[in-house]
């Protein structure tokens, strides 16, 4: 996973811009979808009728989508490190159908569940077997159009949905509780009707052995992922300052430590613009 974190880094300090303690958060939940059998795609053709769904509702974290895309062949490394520049492709969070393999356009906190929920019914109604996956953040869970999705996706027994939630615990400006006073989502989903559970955002085994296990409620499943916001760099983690930041020389020091960055791989970076 450190190898995936110092590429998040490189393109993000290339193009100075970027969430890069929003992607760190979710980079094993995102491996486990592309690279350990979970997510049915085909990156030669980002269409296939019969691929599964995945929305990144937090848009913000989109380059450890962008990651993964380009490590699974929707695009080439080149576009990986043009992000940001003036003629990519890749923006600061997923535009639809711009970029190969991003279903919908996300970044605007609440919508993406409501797109989810409404792929999920239309493949129920035609008796498809596909799944659709969306991630959301617990920040995000504040806003109302969140809980309304869900209570639709409950009310139509929407199985083939799963919803997982990046429980970093910390939002743009400051920690939960000390925005909302919530400490965890567990029981509010579970009042919806939702099957939950919760794992180690963080452990790879344990995200895939939920994800390929069968969901036997007839409901919604949700998978709250207990992660840690900017993980991998110690200066980040759990610290909402670095929810919109890039690190100063004397902070740069500790990321190329921690995730292995030589000067060279900073220099040779900047030639991707």
């Amino acid at each position: 996973m450190k190898k995936i974190r110092k590429e998040i880094f490189l393109v993000a300090n290339r193009a100075s811009i970027a969430h890069i303690a929003s992607a760190f958060s979710i980079v094993e939940t995102l491996y486990v979808l592309y690279e350990e059998g979970v997510l049915k795609y085909d990156s030669k053709n980002p269409n296939w009728e019969e691929r599964d769904y995945f929305v990144l509702s937090k848009g913000h974290g989109s380059l450890a989508l962008y990651y993964e895309l380009y490590q699974n062949g929707f695009f080439d490394r080149e576009t990986f490190y043009s992000f940001s520049s003036a003629d990519s492709i890749l923006g600061g969070e997923p535009c639809y159908p711009t970029i190969p393999g991003v279903e919908c356009s996300t970044g605007s906190l609440g919508h993406g569940l409501n797109f989810a929920v409404g792929v999920a019914l239309s493949k129920k109604m035609d008796c498809r077997a596909e799944k659709v996956y969306c991630l959301i953040g617990d920040g995000e869970c504040e806003e109302g159009s969140t809980w309304e999705a869900l209570m639709f996706a409950c009310k139509q027994s929407l199985d083939n949905l799963t919803i997982l939630v990046d429980s970093n615990r910390i939002q743009k400006m400051d920690f939960l509780t000390s925005i909302m006073g919530i400490d965890s989502w567990k029981n509010h989903f579970e009042a919806f009707g939702c099957q939950v559970e919760v794992v180690n955002g963080h452990c790879v085994s344990e995200i895939k052995k939920v994800l390929t296990s069968e969901n036997k409620s007839q409901k919604p499943r949700v998978v709250i992922l207990n992660t840690v916001k900017g993980k991998g760099v110690s200066i980040m983690e759990n610290n909402p300052a670095w929810h919109w930041k890039l690190p100063n020389k004397k902070e740069l020091k500790y990321f190329m430590n921690e995730l292995s960055i030589s000067e060279e791989e900073i220099m040779e970076c900047k030639k991707h613009i």
